[in-house]
């Protein structure tokens, strides 16, 4: 409906389309309507446009991901205003763009390490202006504990301040301000002199949107515009995510989504992204090369009916099998990750799937490659105890019933995690850029039984590839020095150490090479800035490592097994020559 104080002969009183409210009949007010503005409030008719400033940073300036932004308005003894904003500054920008329209004469930028850096300041207040400034490491403001010797600062504050000119006069003619747990000082020139002008500023305030705090998990409010305009906007804490910090990510089992999700950017190429992503690619295609090498290698060795004699053979062409299995799954994970965060793929109930299932099926995988490896060690260790009485066929039978036993364990074991995934949608304000997120969240003892299912899955692997080996070499000595009485028992066991000596070195690399991911999660929560994304990076591909040297660590040692190996190449080629002369 039109209304005649809000629109009069056709003209409308707002400004730029926005909404006009008319005001109470009852009450006589001047103007005797309200504008609200649709980019928040600019002045009484929104004619007013916003002011921004265009703010990069130093070369050697280094920021966290999110910086407050003071805009303070000083009269002359007083700030008589102060409006705290947030900004997230991109890994893949020079420079951010930071509007506002609050009265203001003074810009400040704080770290959330509480280092407060001065940006600009003028006599009157800001009005329709467009800056570009430079945040350089020489504009912070110190602590006057950095100032001042320790008796100075031990002083009373009436006493204390009254050497606060002091800093001004004796450092750079461009140092700009500093502070102490009161007051916000600025340096300035007065007759020739160099003086602080000392202004009374909250350190410690509390950002909760004036009592109204909408932010959950920790997460901090502000208030952007004023009266009807007033805008919440949440700053979260680590670990969590979303418009109102709803969506938490603790103990997130070291996911590619947390590691390159922020690094990704949806406006940019593949060729331009950053070179953590073009890093993580060139190390995809590399493991993806070495993993489907290694595992069609061993696959090649196993598939010889000699070595699935014993359940030796059958363990390790499932390792050759998994092996395969974990690059198809980590392919698939690594560049729907790349395309979807890129919005190449959109459709949610597909991303939901690959949610639910690919980092679930790739843990079981890797810790099935593991119990495989460890299985082939205990074998081997029981062919050395029982020695002639040791049955072939009882061992492939308990091989195969093992090998289904431990898929099934390992499904059951990890079948909560599925059961928590779930993905967010993550808007940025700014830009308008949309990000689907795969997080997990578990309760605190679903966290206590996770950390426990890791140790273990890590450890026990481990311990018996290391006793199944003590034992294989002590028996075998033993054995040995009772038909070789002349040598002395000490002798054999060096012999047989010397022999199978890649029995202790090959479970002590693996598990040295997956240690990383279980540090990790142990020591981090989960990834408190996308600044630690290279640590994780480098412990998530680390940890990839032991499923895909099968062959390296089984085969090659193994002169038995490398010979085989050489006769099922020859026989692959000239199986593939006849084919190929039968062709022809």
């Amino acid at each position: 409906l039109k209304d005649t104080i809000c629109e009069l002969n056709g003209i409308k009183r707002c400004n730029n389309s926005d909404q006009c409210i008319p005001s109470d009949l009852n009450r006589q007010t001047l103007p005797p309507y309200t504008c609200i503005c649709s980019k928040g409030p600019r002045s009484d008719y929104c004619e007013q446009e916003e002011n921004k400033i265009n703010l990069s940073f130093e070369e050697n300036f280094h920021l966290l991901e999110t910086i407050l932004i003071h805009f303070i308005k000083i009269e002359t003894t007083y700030i008589s205003k102060r409006t705290t904003i947030f900004k997230k500054i991109s890994s893949m920008k020079e420079s951010v763009v930071i509007s506002w329209s609050d009265p203001s004469n003074r810009i400040l930028i704080e770290d959330l390490k509480q280092n407060i850096y001065f940006i600009d300041s003028q006599d009157a207040a800001y009005y329709k202006v467009n800056l570009t400034k430079q945040a350089e490491l020489s504009d912070r403001c110190p602590h006057i504990n950095e100032l001042f010797n320790k008796t100075i600062v031990d002083y009373h504050l009436l006493r204390r301040i009254k050497y606060y000119h002091v800093p001004c006069q004796t450092l750079s003619f461009n140092f700009p301000c500093f502070h102490d747990d009161v007051y916000l000082c600025f340096c300035y020139d007065h007759e020739g002199q160099r003086l602080s002008d000392c202004f009374q500023f909250n350190h410690t305030m509390k950002y909760d949107c004036l009592g109204e705090n909408e932010c959950i998990n920790d997460g901090q409010c502000f208030l952007i515009g004023s009266k009807c305009t007033k805008k919440a906007t949440c700053l979260c804490p680590s670990c969590s995510y979303g418009g109102r910090c709803q969506f938490t990510a603790s103990r997130f089992s070291l996911s590619l989504d947390n590691i390159l999700g922020y690094h990704i950017h949806p406006s940019i190429s593949l060729i331009n992204q950053s070179n953590i992503i073009k890093t993580s690619i060139a190390l995809n295609i590399i493991f993806i090369l070495i993993g489907l090498i290694n595992g069609i290698f061993t696959m090649i060795t196993f598939k010889n009916k000699k070595l699935r004699e014993v359940g030796c053979g059958l363990y390790l062409l499932g390792s050759s099998i998994t092996t395969l299995i974990i690059i198809v799954l980590f392919t698939l994970k690594f560049w729907i990750l790349i395309f979807a965060q890129m919005s190449q793929i959109s459709n949610r109930s597909f991303l939901n799937i690959q949610c639910l299932l690919l980092d679930y099926l790739l843990r079981i995988f890797i810790h099935m490659d593991q119990w495989l490896n460890a299985c082939v060690a205990c074998e081997r260790a029981i062919t050395i105890v029982k020695g002639a009485s040791f049955k072939k066929k009882k061992s492939i039978k308990i091989a195969k019933f093992t090998i289904i036993l431990l898929l099934i364990f390992n499904i059951f074991i990890f079948i909560h995690e599925p059961l928590y995934r779930h993905l967010i949608d993550d808007i940025d304000e700014d830009t308008n850029e949309k990000r689907i997120w795969c997080v997990v969240t578990y309760s605190s003892s679903l966290e206590i039984y996770n950390s426990t299912i890791n140790t273990f899955q890590f450890f026990t692997p481990f311990i018996i590839n290391l006793v199944s080996a003590f034992i294989l070499i002590t028996k075998k000595s033993r054995q040995q020095s009772t038909i070789q009485l002349k040598r002395n028992f000490k002798d054999i066991l060096k012999e047989n150490y010397r022999e199978h000596k890649h029995l202790f070195i090959a479970p002590v690399i693996l598990v040295i090479l997956a240690l990383p991911r279980l540090i990790i999660s142990y020591i981090s929560k989960c990834m408190q800035s996308s600044n630690d994304s290279w640590l994780f990076l480098i412990g998530y591909f680390i940890s990839l490592i032991p499923s895909i040297l099968t062959f390296i660590v089984f085969v090659l040692p193994s002169k038995f097994y490398k010979k085989e190996f050489n006769k099922s190449i020859v026989q692959y080629r000239t199986t593939i020559q006849r084919r190929l002369h039968i062709a022809s």
